[in-house]
């Protein structure tokens, strides 16, 4: 993608659902805003092995796994006959798709879309998504066998939006773990330009059906070691997991102008690679990473330097964020005519590492910076790794919410998500400092009016 196209590829509409009962664009931002930590106890309700995973330390070689991630409160809560979906089938859906699914409908909502009349248009789905292990296995007979097929398919975390809300382009599934949603939404806007849709729905889910994540870490002993997740701390101990769901409508900045649609940003470059033989698949990689920022900003036509918030990966692990630290001071540090670099951050250190939908749930966090002109800060930055020259590296960790002044009417920004299976994703937006207000029909049941989203 090139920023030098004639019709650039734009955001005009999203939605979210975090940890911490956020449902709406309002209270996610009051929460980053805060720095609020929206952490919190496993789940009692999902029938999880709960006192042998908190049991694990005991065994050799395991690591402890503390009673803290980031989950869902509604992630059981779903409206079946709003969507004309029949209870039995309903349960047997993976949880995934209900909040995908929901959380679509809102995301149109916020672009002035009326859901309910699509109409089987050529609109794209583009869904990050990974398989978390939800119901009974498909060999067991149950009440809920039949629909099993379309229940745990993971392609129907994009096909079931399709389904119930008449989408008719691409509907497609992207697993790259956690650079899911961050790929899914360069899919979607090269799927744009290249005409196979007028516009897309682009996004990820996350909601565990089982602890198998914690179990995995807990071997590999790269949880947390208190409970929470310190993007680029000197005191970081490893990650955490969480879930979530975010999804943005995409479409070419004339359809949105002809319809009067707010941008949110442009898309300016997106790019995806993979590391590559060499180290094991999970190991990041600093030169991949490297080439493929060096390749998102050369497609986006901007110069590094004119990137002032880049919403980083950063788990919290020692491996990996002083790896991606370095391929990030490659690209976007150095000095400037300022004196100031990039300001850095991770949306983790809120609400844990949300696995497929990390990278959406950073993007519109960023997006949401731009929208209020303010830079969200990083919980646990106080004190950061010692192992990155930050003084060398011209970048700056956000301690603080702090005002975001923009460049030449535009604010310019970058994120960053990496995969356990090897696969990089990043991005580059530009956002308007000023934007004509949404149309009048943007405020539906999401209501991100105006007066709302600047409260």
């Amino acid at each position: 993608m090139s920023a030098h196209h004639d019709d650039p590829i734009v955001i005009v509409g999203m939605a979210v659902e975090a940890p911490g009962g956020i449902e709406t664009l309002a209270d996610y931002w009051a929460a980053l805003a805060e720095s609020r930590d929206l952490l919190g106890p496993f789940p009692r309700d999902r029938g999880w092995p709960l006192e042998r995973l908190f049991g694990l330390a005991e065994t050799e070689g395991w690591g402890a796994v503390c009673d803290a991630g980031g989950f869902l409160d509604g992630a059981a809560d779903f409206d079946a006959q709003f969507f004309g979906i029949t209870p039995r089938e309903a349960v047997a859906m993976d949880p995934q798709q209900r909040v995908a699914l929901r959380v679509a409908w809102r995301a149109l909502e916020n672009a002035g879309i009326n859901p309910g009349d699509l109409g089987d248009a050529e609109i794209g789905c583009y869904m990050g998504a990974s398989n978390t292990e939800y119901g009974p296995h498909g060999g067991e007979v149950n009440d809920y066998t039949g629909y099993r097929a379309g229940g745990s398919a993971l392609g129907a975390v994009a096909g079931r939006i399709a389904n119930c809300l008449g989408l008719g382009g691409p509907a497609v599934v992207v697993d790259v773990a956690c650079a899911s949603s961050l790929a899914a939404v360069h899919l979607a806007a090269s799927a744009i330009r290249n005409d196979e849709c007028e516009w897309a729905l682009a996004g990820a889910a996350c909601v565990m059906g089982s602890p198998g994540a914690f179990f995995e870490f807990s071997k590999n002993n790269a949880l947390a070691t208190d409970g929470q997740c310190k993007p680029y701390a000197e005191d970081a101990s490893g990650t955490l997991w969480g879930e979530g769901v975010g999804i943005v409508v995409l479409e070419r900045e004339s359809r949105a102008r002809r319809l009067g649609h707010r941008i949110y940003a442009r898309l300016l470059g997106s790019r995806i690679n993979h590391n590559g033989k060499g180290a094991p698949i999970a190991v990041p990689s600093t030169a991949a990473q490297e080439r493929l920022i060096r390749a998102t900003v050369a497609a986006a036509g901007v110069a590094p330097e004119h990137i002032d918030l880049i919403e980083g990966h950063g788990t919290g692990t020692a491996v990996g964020d002083p790896l991606e630290l370095a391929a990030l001071q490659q690209v976007y540090g150095g000095p400037r005519a300022d004196g100031t670099g990039p300001l850095l951050g991770s949306v983790k250190s809120n609400l844990g590492h949300a696995q497929a939908a990390a990278g959406l749930l950073g993007l519109i966090k960023v997006l949401l910076c731009g929208l209020h002109g303010q830079i969200a800060p990083t919980r646990h930055a106080e004190q950061p790794t010692t192992r990155v020259d930050w003084d060398a590296a011209g970048l700056r960790l956000a301690t603080e919410l702090c005002d975001w002044e923009p460049r030449d009417g535009v604010r310019y920004a970058a994120v960053s998500s990496f995969g356990v299976s090897g696969t990089n994703a990043h991005a580059v937006l530009a956002m308007p400092a000023l934007e004509p207000a949404a149309s009048a029909t943007a405020g539906l049941r999401e209501a991100v009016s105006q007066k709302e989203i600047h409260a």
